[in-house]
């Protein structure tokens, strides 16, 4: 089969190194019981091994060219309309998968990296799993526990409904082509959490505007959340800056701000 040639517009770096693919392949292996969708296959390197281990795999591809090279590669997942030329940012996964839970995996396009992981969430219901690849640095952020630099948004929103763990790091030398930076492999894990506790919506808002200026303490960075012309409350994690924060203290300070408000109406 003619090889598909990379596009540096679409992020693709296709990965040469099969013990590689073989090891993101096994961070599914206690979910043999649920669909799998793989983001941006590319050649299919990581497809075989997640196909070979018995997993019931679809696959999202936005690149026209590796989806011819998929249908002839994996001739009984085209057959099986398993084979979407889609862009996984637009595309509705429930349309995929109308019933039940399911999990996502994948090599990912390190530009669009971030986007993933925020589409994931909005089906956090019902992905239980999701694991791949993405550049070192944005893998090393999504696992960043509190009091670290490489805390962000995507920290603490990820690991508000998922146990994140960074499991390897990647040489850029096992890529055709070599990206200019290392990879690492993430797992993220469903955790118990059903309900934050408090208003999710605010949450978020609480956490964007925190770490929207990172090196203000959130007594200056969340100030526009609160009611103009009134004293914020005196609370020792007014003081902290955003990475200092657990989930749990995000949580406290969205319902501090949520009875804040109510209070001086």
């Amino acid at each position: 089969m003619q090889k598909v040639k990379p596009k540096k517009s679409l992020g693709q770096h296709f990965l040469t190194d099969l013990s590689i693919a073989r090891r993101i392949s096994e961070t599914l292996s206690d979910y043999h019981g649920l669909p799998v969708l793989e983001v941006g296959p590319g050649m299919g390197v990581l497809t075989g091994f997640l196909v070979a281990d018995g997993h019931d795999v679809t696959v999202a591809e936005i690149d026209t060219e590796s989806v011819a090279y998929l249908a002839e590669a994996f001739p009984e997942m085209a057959a099986g309309g398993r084979i979407k030329e889609c862009d996984f940012l637009k595309t509705d996964l429930a349309s995929i998968y109308p019933d039940g839970e399911f999990c996502v995996i994948g090599n990912y396009p390190y530009n669009i990296s971030s986007q993933i992981f925020f589409h994931v969430l909005d089906y956090k219901d019902r992905v239980v799993c999701c694991s791949g690849m993405l550049q070192r640095e944005v893998a090393e952020r999504l696992a960043a526990p509190p009091g670290t630099k490489a805390r962000g948004i995507l920290s603490v929103l990820l690991q508000a409904w998922y146990d994140v763990e960074y499991l390897f790091t990647v040489s850029e030398n096992v890529f055709n082509p070599p990206p200019k930076v290392k990879s690492g492999v993430i797992k993220m894990v469903r955790n118990g959490v059903t309900d934050l506790g408090c208003d999710e919506r605010l949450f978020k808002s609480v956490v964007k505007s925190a770490f929207g200026q990172r090196r203000k303490t959130l007594r200056n960075s969340l100030r526009g959340l609160f009611p103009q012309g009134v004293p914020l409350p005196d609370n020792a994690m007014m003081s902290l800056r955003p990475e200092q924060l657990s989930v749990a203290q995000f949580v406290e300070l969205t319902n501090l701000l949520t009875r804040y408000r109510t209070d001086v109406k």
